[in-house]
């Protein structure tokens, strides 16, 4: 809460500063008429009556990996499938009942960002921004976004970002993500707020730049374990319980958590820079730099009485905790010449602490020990080429000695046949260690206490995609991966286990035989005058002795939506039905323990129809979002799963908006 009052206080002085108007140009793109402006003249500003009149284009946004782009208020149909939790498209996510409460994966993909293992608890953590998600700003004037989302029950999903400057080379953003969910079923609240604030800079002679961000992020969620009488009080449809609190829960009294603290920064420093003809474009660098990211993180599960549900328990109080710290130092050397490249190098040290606050020594004698730690060190290349309409890039990153991690390495070519075909290949292959709740773990249940950091080995995987981009024959997308040493969660047992009780029995495994996974993509939206159809199919197949990697073999999202100006262009305005389907398939299960998913193989979930309504509007810079979700719910059937026991939500009419003010 402390966040969010400093926020507010950012928020009102621009409210207090936004100026309305904002026209369209030409090209479609947004221009602020704000008035005279006492810095000096860019050759971008466009200039009327003295005054200069700001474009679109001097509200940068720019990624982790440096990628500029403009901010965008226009209204499309990807901005509907973005208008969600996440922020991002779904269409490889199934979402459980409440927003927010777990997402099971209905598309795999394999390429390590990072060269270091997770703390885990992937399925709790998908709204834990990594760094490599946070966004830095270059902005003319203050700029303010209000992302605003109804949810389930006794809550709201905010999400307000101020980005402002103190000059045109310091900028500054703060913003916060305040979630709060009750849900239509018992025991599923889910809340979560994410504080971020970034500053950019860039010295006046061009030599010196920073950037820098500290994140500060939970999510907490209530864990009820699923429906204990699915049959009768979800499939069978009975009147009685469509007030779904009324439908009964294996657990009333767990929770789990994810909490965590991040400092980052990057700054270089170009010791040689050579400009071409006193020009603004350089011909030679060279520059050192240095990036600092110290983390801490932990996962936490409380239950206030054990149950059956998940085994014995040493204690009749469950509360578990895994903790990870981590601190990361890089320091590298950068190259740059307008005829050879980019070429950078550089050394890296990584000092990991993952602990819990108790040893356990099994009935056999075995020592479940507390603490992973130590220090690994690398090093790290990057290349980057552009010679006419081709472009070349490829990144390493290498471990000289340590225990967890192995390598990295991705490349990727790319070449503009013309304004509207574009292809790319890429080729990504990587080794190391398991996330960490693999490797070793703690619980107060008897059967969730293991030690592997000895045992399982490093997962290799190797992928290779060729892409086609296109504004005539849509994107089309081919991409083959290999897996080595697969690891995953799923119950194991001596004898048979029964209906309901895989929980008391997962432990983690490790594929020894090599699992093969393809999937092909393809988009396109045809237009006809007003309207439109915006088409999404992914196809998969798997390759294995064993099975432990399960995915539908079929997905497809349909949107057919009308679009067009109305009220003499005071308005546009965008409504249409999107229905999704994904073939049926062996949905992995979930556990809330853990906060992961598990393979099963006893039940196959899938095969239904979702079908979404929606009215979006744009009016100026203000975005309104209407929908109706999953509106065939009450006749298509009740047989509409996100994992074994977990449903997916009933129907419900959401509304939000998302605005920008500029002053």
């Amino acid at each position: 809460m402390k966040y969010i009052i400093l926020v507010l206080l950012c928020l009102t002085s621009s409210i207090v500063l936004g100026q309305d108007v904002i026209e369209k140009s030409e090209k479609k793109k947004d221009s602020l008429p704000l008035g005279k402006k006492t810095k000096p003249v860019n050759p971008k500003d466009k200039l009327q009556n003295d005054s200069i009149i700001l474009t679109i284009e001097d509200y940068r946004i720019i990624s982790f990996k440096r990628d500029t782009t403009f901010l965008d208020t226009t209204l499309t149909i990807q901005k509907e499938y973005k208008y969600n939790y996440l922020r991002e498209d779904d269409f490889e996510l199934m979402s459980f009942s409440n927003i927010g409460q777990a997402y099971n994966e209905l598309g795999v993909d394999f390429e390590r960002v990072a060269s270091y293992p997770n703390l885990g608890a992937i399925a709790k953590d998908r709204k834990y921004l990594e760094k490599e998600q946070i966004n830095y700003y270059n902005v003319a004037t203050p700029m303010t976004e209000l992302f605003f989302k109804t949810t389930l029950e006794e809550g709201q999903l905010l999400d307000a970002n101020l980005a402002f400057n103190t000059s045109r080379r310091l900028n500054f953003s703060i913003g916060y993500i305040g979630f709060r969910s009750l849900g239509k079923y018992n025991n599923a609240q889910i809340e979560s707020g994410n504080f971020i604030t970034t500053t950019n800079f860039l010295s006046k002679n061009g030599r010196y730049a920073l950037r820098a961000h500290i994140a500060a992020q939970n999510i907490s969620s209530e864990e009820n374990g699923g429906l204990s009488d699915k049959e009768a009080q979800f499939e069978s449809g009975d009147s009685d319980f469509t007030n779904r609190p009324r439908v009964d829960v294996y657990l009333d009294d767990a929770n789990n958590k994810i909490l965590g603290k991040r400092y980052f920064m990057d700054h270089a420093y170009k010791l040689v820079r050579r400009q071409l003809d006193s020009t603004r474009f350089e011909k030679t660098s060279l520059s050192i730099g240095h990036t600092f990211d110290y983390e801490t993180k932990y996962y936490q599960f409380v239950e206030t009485v054990s149950d059956t549900l998940f085994g014995d328990a040493i204690l009749n109080t469950i509360n578990d905790k895994a903790v990870l710290k981590t601190f990361y130092n890089e320091v590298t050397a950068e190259f740059y010449n307008r005829t050879l490249g980019k070429l950078s190098g550089g050394v890296n040290v990584y000092n990991y602490d993952y602990y819990f606050n108790s040893r356990l020594t099994e009935e056999d004698g075995t020592i479940i020990p507390s603490r992973l730690n130590g220090t690994e060190f690398g090093i790290v290349g990057k290349y980057e080429k552009r010679i006419g309409e081709f472009d070349f890039d490829a990144d390493l990153k290498y471990n000289i000695s340590g225990e967890l991690t192995g390598n990295l390495f991705n490349a990727a070519a790319s070449y503009t046949i013309n304004k509207n075909h574009k292809l790319r290949f890429s080729l990504h292959t990587s080794s190391r260690m398991p996330n960490f709740n693999y490797l070793l773990y703690q619980s107060e249940y008897l059967n969730y206490n293991w030690n592997n950091s000895e045992v399982f080995e490093k997962e290799r995987a190797s992928s290779l995609k060729g892409e086609l981009l296109s504004k005539t024959w849509g994107n089309f997308m081919v991409k083959y991966s290999s897996l080595d040493n697969y690891t995953y969660f799923a119950p194991v047992s001596d004898g048979e286990i029964g209906d309901d009780m895989e929980n008391a029995f997962i432990k983690p495994l490790q594929e020894s035989n090599s699992v093969s996974h393809l999937k092909v993509k393809y988009e396109k939206e045809f237009k006809v005058g007003m309207f439109a159809l915006n088409n999404t199919v992914m196809y998969q197949n798997v390759i294995q002795d064993t099975q432990v990697l399960n995915v539908p073999q079929l997905v497809t999202r349909n949107t057919l939506y009308f679009s067009s100006d109305v009220f003499k262009k005071a308005m546009y305005l965008q409504t249409g039905i999107t229905f999704k389907y994904f073939s049926s398939y062996n949905m992995n299960g979930y556990n809330p323990i853990l906060g992961e998913f598990y393979v099963q193989n006893k039940e196959e979930l899938g095969g239904y129809p979702l079908l979404d309504f929606f009215i979006n509007a744009r009016i100026k810079q203000t975005r309104i979002y209407l929908k109706a979700e999953h509106f065939n719910a009450s006749f298509s059937g009740r047989d509409y799963y996100a994992a074994p026991n977990y449903p997916y939500r009933d129907f419900v009419i959401r509304f939000g908006l998302v605005w920008n003010f500029f002053s």
